[in-house]
């Protein structure tokens, strides 16, 4: 009678598969397994931990070495103290890698957020462990926890008993509350470099029997941003999506929806030559091939972070391998092109980054941010455009608006018609009553950002003023008391009797009215210079901002102050 072939064994994904079960197998993590090492070598082993990091990089696998080490009782089951190196073999190790053990418990807090969830842990913590050394509760996802939860946790997590460790796992380490971190030693598991992450897939992939090149590698390693998880999925992909027997990169990068990094160059070369229609055609044929437009517009960021490194620095190394001609390329294009220029262009994809991710059609904004950028490499740098002026350069021959250009030497002073008002000097207290000739001297007698000053400058209207009289038109923003309060203080500064009266029309525009009208009024006569003309019909859409003179401080473009709102 023939035999029954055993029922194969169901396929298990590399990252599940090839998940460390100890410390030497936890990649790009030296900082955490030294750190552990020591303590545990020295019995100074922390009751609660709190590991935190971005996806895939090792947290919950290191909750599950943790509970290993601390249950360990060796291959012989002799061993009476916790070990950083844990055999695998004891029934306490097995037993946790199955997820069988009845102390160690793993809790998902996504999905058990309430305070019920948490009782069930004070409660059980007063028992001692049945089957192994310690307690352990890993808490994945710990942030999830609601505050009540949070709360309920608190007493037991800073004072649990001595056979009870806690091991928490966050990707939101801000959402955690204060009061937790500060009851548990914190871990910040970083992300894994791409080198070293593409280094350990290879060492996979041979044990898998997969033959993969360097460069399908690098792509995965890269695309995984850090996360061996990710790159270990990605692996698993490229197996299955690999055709022949070697796995090459343009497999990769077909199975991934990448450019090729020699046409984005290409592409990024024509745009700051100006050949907006050659770059047009090698975007819609990658985008035929499978590309991604946002795929395509990172890939243009990182050329022009790539090119800008090396143009300050000609040894960087980063988005084109050190050794390949498309990063000779790249450095040959760096030097054409100006710091300047490059920053623009970053500027320019950074924000047609996001134009592109949230378009209803991807493709459409990629090929407007391309577009965008052709005609900003065209423009001339700013500094450039100044020497220019400053040598002589052309200037058109009348202003943006229509009229007569003003003189480029026209004065900085201050007029009523063109310049902001000087400062006034404050005036003294004890003043005399002659001395008060303006409502700007009465003004410097209060004290900053009183509600009398704030009063006189913004809601009155001064219709006359003589020593020892003031005739004001208050709008309606001010106080009923504010006659009365100016009188108070006028005769408190003088010692002399003062009269204030009401009119009901009349007066000049308030202090701020009038500070306003000369902050426009001189920007409209800056906006008349013959350079500031010349600048401004170069670069569509320009405006002024400030107004800086070589003694003075900024004046703000004309809108109200704090104060006035």
């Amino acid at each position: 009678m023939a035999k029954t072939p055993a029922p194969a064994q169901p396929y298990r994904v590399l990252a599940r598969k090839y998940r460390p079960t100890d410390f030497t197998g936890l990649i790009g993590q030296e900082a955490l397994v030294r750190t552990l090492s020591s303590a545990f070598a020295t019995g100074r082993i922390a009751h609660a931990f709190m590991l935190t990091g971005v996806r895939g990089v090792g947290k919950t696998t290191t909750a599950r070495i943790i509970a290993r080490a601390l249950n360990c009782i060796g291959a012989d089951g002799k061993g009476a103290a916790p070990t950083i190196q844990p055999c695998g073999l004891c029934e306490p190790c097995t037993s946790i890698s199955e997820s069988r053990n009845v102390d160690v418990q793993e809790m998902d807090a996504a999905s058990r957020t309430g305070i019920d969830d948490i009782r069930e842990i004070i409660e059980g913590v007063r028992y001692a462990p049945v089957a192994a050394r310690y307690k352990v509760y890993i808490i994945d996802e710990v942030h999830m926890l609601s505050k009540q939860a949070f709360n309920g946790l608190l007493k037991t997590l800073e004072e649990p008993p001595p056979h009870v460790k806690f091991v928490f796992a966050t990707t939101e380490i801000r959402k955690v509350p204060v009061t937790v971190l500060s009851r548990c030693q914190r871990f910040d598991l970083r992300r894994i470099d791409s080198a070293e992450l593409a280094a350990y897939l290879a060492t996979l992939a041979e044990k898998e029997n997969v033959k993969i090149e360097e460069g399908a590698l690098a792509l995965i390693a890269r695309a995984a941003e850090g996360s061996a998880r990710d790159g270990l999925s990605l692996l698993d992909q490229a197996i299955a999506h690999g055709e022949g027997d070697m796995i090459t990169a343009d497999t990769v990068r077909q199975m991934l929806g990448l450019a090729d990094r020699g046409r984005v160059l290409d592409i990024f070369e024509k745009l700051m030559g100006g050949n907006l229609a050659e770059a047009l055609t090698d975007l819609g044929g990658l985008y035929d091939a499978g590309a991604d437009p946002l795929a395509v517009t990172q890939d243009l960021l990182e050329t022009t972070h790539f090119l800008t490194r090396v143009k300050v620095a000609p040894a960087a190394q980063g988005f084109f391998d050190g050794g390949s001609g498309e990063a000779k390329r790249a450095a040959d294009l760096a030097a054409k092109l100006s710091v300047a220029s490059l920053t623009r262009a970053w500027q320019i994809l950074l924000k047609g980054l996001f134009e592109v991710r949230d378009a209803t059609r991807p493709i459409s904004a990629c090929e407007m941010v391309l577009i965008r950028l052709a005609h900003a490499a065209e423009l001339p740098p700013t500094d450039k455009l100044v020497k220019d002026l400053l040598e002589g350069g052309a200037v058109p021959a009348g202003p943006r608006g229509g009229g007569a250009p003003a003189p480029s030497s026209s004065p900085r002073g201050a007029s009523a018609t063109g310049a902001a008002m000087p400062a006034r000097a404050p005036m003294p207290e004890g003043a005399p009553t002659a001395a008060i000739r303006t409502l700007e001297d009465i003004v410097a007698l209060c004290e900053p950002r009183s509600e009398l000053r704030v009063n006189l400058e913004h809601n009155v209207h001064l219709v006359h003023l003589e020593p020892g009289r003031i005739e004001i038109r208050p709008n309606s923003r001010a106080p009923r008391t504010l006659a009365n309060d100016l009188q108070q203080k006028l005769r408190g500064v003088t010692g002399e009797r003062w009269t204030v009266s009401i009119a009901s029309q009349g007066g000049a525009p308030t202090l701020a009215e009038q500070k306003q009208s000369a902050k426009t009024a001189r920007f409209e006569a800056v906006a008349q210079e013959p350079m500031v003309r010349a600048v401004l019909d170069r670069f569509p859409g320009a405006e002024i901002v400030a107004v800086r003179d070589t003694a003075q401080s900024d004046v703000a473009a004309p809108m109200p102050d704090k104060d006035e709102e």
